[in-house]
């Protein structure tokens, strides 16, 4: 049974049993600031557990993308080297949202497993909860019971807190659960020791399939549990895992899955699986990893410095590293492997086949930026071993290899290993100490601390009426108190709200909330699961009674017309470049829009021009706004409109349409095109390998662009004398700059020669060297020009020169090859020893190195230091 059939006998099994089956949410969380990825099955759900929404289906089930790769649930150093961890994994699932609760989901557990799947019961154990005195939490005497009638008791085991109850956090909904564990081992194993003292117990072949959760508390800030307003059922089974077991494997990475892309890179290595641990691990490594980063890529994540997208790059490059390190391969091989991958896992994600062409490119410019990475830090690496010889030291100080690791992304076992072959190792000690104070320092910046919501009013949800309204008069529901980076700010929740939430690539919402007492000003808004959260330096004395909820109407404006304009300016872009291209992110803010998209070439200056022939001529045309907010789904998609990867649609959505450009969208928008007024695109640029970013301004903004413009223009007519034919008389200017600079580059030339002389008559030898120490009034091109010349000119040659520009000073330094090899100099390590005369600082190459300053009276000090090392 593949593991494609696997998974629909799942949704068939739960499909008669009155589940709907739902599709998976995106594995990058967008409205929820605890998560950055989707860590479990039950997120997209988070909402109903809390009594934020109520869900249309009492029972769903379905198949999850989840990745772990930070925070609580972190198994990335583990992906590769185990055979059954995994970044990226897919969790069926079944829920009950105040529907059934233990006895039918341990029946149904029971029943797909030992009927349908046919796992033998003799090598099945079960967990139940044994209770927690500290949480007031009893053993779960009922799970307990319900085990009895279908498993003997000595297969029923009691586990702790630790094992057998389940929270998604420190905060949030969680309860006691049921875990069903198989053991995989042959007879002759199962004969010395008995399954059961292996579970739990972190055996390969002993595993946890299947756990059933149920959801019956809350935890608060405080640590204590709060009941949740009904009960519920939240259930995981890892589908890697379950493969595993139905195809009779000792590992997942034997699964027919994985197989499939381990394979195709033993063919492009030419290393077979199963002929050491360590090219195992390496191509264990691979097979995980390119499945996370098209995932990721498909749901919208490109790999970046910050957020997510640093997650993404660097689980990218941790199988780069592998490939390198361990295969031997040298050229891109993760974007052509995902092209395997989106032609495996296509059905049923199709936004695997629908975006195969941009993951494959992406992944192919990170492979290759990181390569040129590794490049310069072996480079690097040189530098430093040079360094430690030189000084006879025979370990790589742990701030050296942290600087490997954290700018060049050197594995530490690639820099021991480099090390090692140089007769040198390195302080580990170290490098753990400088990798424990970047957590340390990234872990201090991120920390929030959030305190229990405080309740005012008993109303638990929030309208949105910002579509019809910037005023309204409301109550406060709830607060709490969040304090980040040593601020403390308030988080309100009111009754119904005319602010928008941040979402969409749109800002929230700033303005003011004031009754008869005071004036509160809101910050920001943003949208936390399902509540509209609005932010607040202070909160009112009195909480209870009726505010006045007043929007900032001019930056709503502004941003209005900066979105519509956004959507204008994607259909312009697909009816210009092609319907390739797709919103990839965008940022819509008062003062400019910001939009990314799919193209895989710069867009010309005739591309460009059309787009904003397109945009401006849809303004002119008055486009009426025709929005329908509770639009079906399917009715939506039949208009032709726009739908995001990465974005998690409910059955009702909102239609957004002007003119021909139709898309999904919750923003604010102007009530018709001609109230965006003037458009402007400021700039263009790539972001990442196959997407491109175009910032532009509306309104206001762009009027004042044009009129800096013209103020400008007249500003250059004015110092040129008011010329007929201006742009004539700035390019005639322009070429007598250029006839100029040419004339004084050839005089500096001549100079050169001559001063070249002169210092050639001034090398001296010292301790059988021979040394040039001097000052020059030349620039700093020239005297590397000149000490170059002197170098190729000159035998067991060692020179520096300093010149100066003002208050400012250099200083270059050139030593000859045989003096490089036979005395281990290092024209680097020296200019930095002798910049401290100069109050500055510098570096270059082991041959020729060069240092700016601060302090010209210095450059003879430092000339004179030079020149007593010889």
């Amino acid at each position: 049974m593949t593991v494609s059939e696997i998974r629909q006998q799942f949704f068939d099994f739960f499909a008669s049993k009155g589940h709907e089956i739902v599709p998976s949410a995106p594995m990058v969380v967008k409205n929820d600031p605890t998560l950055m990825f989707t860590n479990a099955g039950m997120n997209q759900f988070k909402d109903f557990f809390l009594g934020y929404q109520v869900p249309k289906y009492k029972r769903v089930a379905n198949s999850q993308k989840c990745l772990r790769v930070s925070g609580k649930h972190n198994d990335l150093e583990e992906v590769g080297v185990d055979t059954y961890h995994h970044t990226m994994f897919e969790m069926l699932g079944n829920w009950s949202f105040g529907d059934y609760f233990k006895e039918d989901a341990i029946a149904w557990a029971w029943e797909l497993l030992t009927e349908v799947y046919k796992i033998p019961v003799d090598r099945l154990y079960v967990t139940v909860f044994e209770g927690d005195a500290k949480d007031g939490v009893p053993k779960d005497e009922e799970s307990f019971a319900i085990w009895k009638r279908f498993i003997a008791e000595d297969r029923i085991i009691l586990a702790s807190k630790k094992d057998n109850f389940w929270e998604m956090g420190d905060t949030g909904p969680c309860g006691p659960c049921t875990e069903i564990h198989v053991d995989l081992r042959d007879e002759s194993e199962r004969q010395k020791i008995n399954g059961r003292d292996l579970v739990n117990n972190d055996h390969p072949q002993v595993i946890e399939i299947w756990n059933n959760v149920f959801m019956q508390f809350n935890r608060k800030a405080d640590g204590s549990l709060e009941n949740l307003p009904s009960t519920h059922v939240d259930t995981g089974m890892g589908l890697e895992r379950l493969a595993m077991a139905l195809q009779g494997k000792q590992s997942n990475y034997d699964t027919d899955l994985f197989q499939t892309l381990i394979q195709y890179t033993v063919k492009v290595s030419g290393i077979s699986y199963g002929k050491s641990e360590e090219t195992d691990i390496a191509l264990r490594v691979i097979a995980d990893h390119v499945r996370t980063i098209a995932f990721s890529i498909a749901d919208g994540q490109l790999p970046s410095n910050t957020g997510a997208g640093y997650v993404i790059r660097r689980i990218l490059r941790r199988a780069v590293r592998y490939g390198y390190q361990t295969l031997g391969l040298k050229e891109s091989f993760l974007s052509d492997l995902s092209l395997v991958l989106c032609d495996l896992m296509g059905n049923p994600y199709e936004e695997l086949i629908r975006q195969k062409e941009l993951i494959s490119k992406v992944i192919r410019e990170e492979e290759i930026g990181f390569f040129r990475t590794l490049e310069q830090g072996i480079k690097r690496m040189d530098d430093v071993m040079q360094l430690s010889k030189s000084k006879s030291e025979t370990i790589i100080t742990g701030s050296a290899v942290f600087e490997l690791y954290d700018t060049y992304g050197f594995p530490v076992d690639l820099t021991s290993l480099i090390a090692r072959e140089n007769g040198l190792s390195i302080d580990e000690e170290g490098f753990q100490k400088e990798l424990q104070i970047q957590k340390d320092r990234s872990r201090e910046a991120t920390a929030v601390e959030t305190d229990d919501w405080q309740q005012v009013n008993p109303d638990v949800t929030t309208e949105f009426i910002g579509y019809d309204q910037t005023e309204a008069t409301v109550q406060i529901i709830k607060y709490r108190k969040v304090s980040q980076k040593q601020k403390a700010f308030y988080q309100l929740v009111l009754n119904q709200t005319p602010f928008y939430p941040e979402g969409g690539g749109q800002v929230g919402d700033k303005g003011t909330l004031n009754n008869n007492d005071s004036t509160i000003y809101i910050f920001d808004t943003k949208k936390e699961n399902n509540l509209i959260i609005h932010l607040t330096e202070k909160i009112p004395a009195n909480l209870t009674g009726d505010f006045s909820a007043k929007v900032d109407a001019p930056k709503r404006e502004n941003a209005a017309k900066n979105h519509s304009a956004t959507h204008l300016l994607h259909h312009a872009l697909r009816t210009v470049l092609g319907t390739h291209v797709e919103q990839k992110g965008s940022l819509v803010n008062p003062d400019y829009l910001r939009f990314d998209f799919s193209h895989f070439s710069k867009i010309t200056d005739e591309e460009l021009a059309k787009v904003e022939l397109l945009v401006r001529q849809a303004i002119e045309r008055n486009e009426l706004l025709d929005e329908r907010r509770a639009c079906p789904i399917e009715e939506a998609k039949a208009l032709g409109a726009m739908a995001l990867f990465g974005e998690k649609y409910g059955d009702s959505v909102r239609v957004i349409k002007f003119g021909d450009s139709i898309e999904l969208c919750g923003g604010i928008h102007v009530p018709n095109t001609s109230k965006i007024g003037l458009f402007k695109i400021t700039s263009e640029s790539a972001v990442a390998s196959g997407v491109r970013r175009i910032e532009a301004i509306t309104g206001a903004a762009a009027e004042s662009f044009f009129r800096e413009k013209a103020e400008k223009l007249d500003t250059i007519s004015l110092l040129l004398k008011n010329p007929k034919d201006l742009q004539k008389a700035v390019e005639d200017l322009m070429h007598k700059n250029n006839q100029l600079t040419k004339e004084i580059e050839q005089l500096q030339r001549e100079k050169a020669k001559i001063m070249k002389a002169e210092l050639k008559a001034k090398i001296t030898a010292v301790n059988g060297i021979n040394f040039l120490g001097e000052i020059a009034d030349v620039d700093t091109n020239s005297v590397k020009d000149i000490l170059f010349q002197l170098r190729t000119e000159t035998t067991d040659f060692v020179g520096i020169i300093g010149n100066t520009d003002g208050d400012k000073c250099a200083l270059s330094l050139i030593i000859s090859d045989n003096l490089v090899e036979d005395k281990k100099w290092n024209a680097s390590q020296i200019i930095r020893e002798v910049s401290t005369h100069i109050q500055g600082g510098g570096g270059g190459q082991v041959f020729f190195a060069t240092a700016g300053g601060k302090k010209p009276e210095g450059l003879t000090t430092a000339i004179e230091a030079v020149k007593n090392k010889l």
